[in-house]
C-alpha cells in the first residue's frame, strides 16, 4: 500500500523541465529576461548549470517554451480537448465553458507572470513577438472560428460572419479581464467577475440567438401606406 501511494506521489511531482520553466518564469518576471542568468536559474532549480542545457540549448528556448504553454497557447490547446468537441451541438454551453476557464486562467498567479514577461519581452527577443502574436492568436482565433460556423451550420446561431462572431465574443471577455484584472490596484473577486461574465454571456447570446432577426430585413414604418390608393 505504502508503495503505491508514493508511486503515485512520484507521477504527481513535477519533472525537472516543468520545474524549469516554473522557475524561469518568476525568474524572468522578477529580473526581465536581458536580466536572467542561467546559473541563477540553475540554483532556483536546485540543479547544475550544465544540466540546464541538457533540456534547452538556451535561455531563448526557455522563453519560446514559455510562451508556448501560456496565453493564448493554453486556450487553444484547450479548445482541442474533448470535453470542449463534446459541446460543438451546444453555443451557451461552450460559450460559458470558455468563459469560465479563462477565469480560472486569469486568477492563476502565473498567468500575471506571464503577461508581464511577454509585454516587456516581446520586442526585444528575436522571433518572439511573431510565434506569439501570429501563431498562437491565430490559432486561437481559427479554432474559435471553427467553432462558431459549426454552430451556425447546424442552425443553433444566426451570424453572417462566424469569424467576426468570434471575435466579437473574445473582445467582450478581453474587457472582463481589463476592468476586473488590469485596470484596478487589485483583482475583483471572483463572485463579481463570474456575475460579470454571465451579464456578458446574457447579452452575447441574445445577439446570435437562431430565432433573431438577422436577415436585415426593413420593417416598413408605420404610415408608409399614408396617401396611396387603398386596394379595391
Amino acid at each position: 500500500m505504502a508503495v503505491h501511494t508514493s508511486s503515485a506521489a512520484e507521477a504527481a511531482a513535477p519533472t525537472t523541465r516543468e520545474r524549469i520553466l516554473t522557475e524561469a518564469l518568476d525568474l524572468f518576471a522578477q529580473s526581465g529576461y536581458g536580466g536572467a542568468s542561467m546559473r541563477e536559474l540553475a540554483r532556483r532549480v536546485g540543479i547544475r548549470e550544465s544540466s540546464l542545457y541538457n533540456h534547452f540549448p538556451g535561455k531563448a528556448a526557455i522563453l519560446e517554451a514559455i510562451v508556448s504553454e501560456h496565453g493564448p497557447a493554453s486556450s487553444a490547446s484547450r479548445l482541442e480537448e474533448p470535453r470542449y468537441k463534446q459541446l460543438a451541438r451546444q453555443p451557451a454551453a461552450f460559450c460559458r465553458q470558455f468563459a469560465l476557464d479563462l477565469v480560472e486562467q486569469w486568477s492563476d498567479p502565473r498567468e500575471h507572470q506571464f503577461q508581464k514577461v511577454i509585454t516587456a519581452e516581446r520586442n526585444r527577443v528575436p522571433g518572439i513577438r511573431a510565434k506569439f502574436a501570429d501563431h498562437f492568436y491565430a490559432r486561437e482565433q481559427s479554432m474559435m472560428t471553427d467553432y462558431f460556423r459549426g454552430f451556425a451550420l447546424a442552425g443553433l446561431l444566426k451570424t453572417p460572419d462566424p469569424r467576426e462572431t468570434a471575435r466579437l465574443f473574445a473582445a467582450g471577455l478581453i474587457y472582463i479581464r481589463l476592468e476586473h484584472y488590469v485596470m484596478g490596484a487589485t483583482p475583483s473577486p471572483r463572485p463579481k467577475v463570474i456575475e460579470a461574465i454571465d451579464r456578458y454571456l446574457a447579452f452575447f447570446l441574445s445577439l446570435i440567438a437562431a430565432g433573431a432577426d438577422t436577415d436585415n430585413k426593413k420593417r416598413k414604418p408605420k404610415g408608409e401606406n399614408r396617401g396611396k390608393a387603398a386596394p379595391d
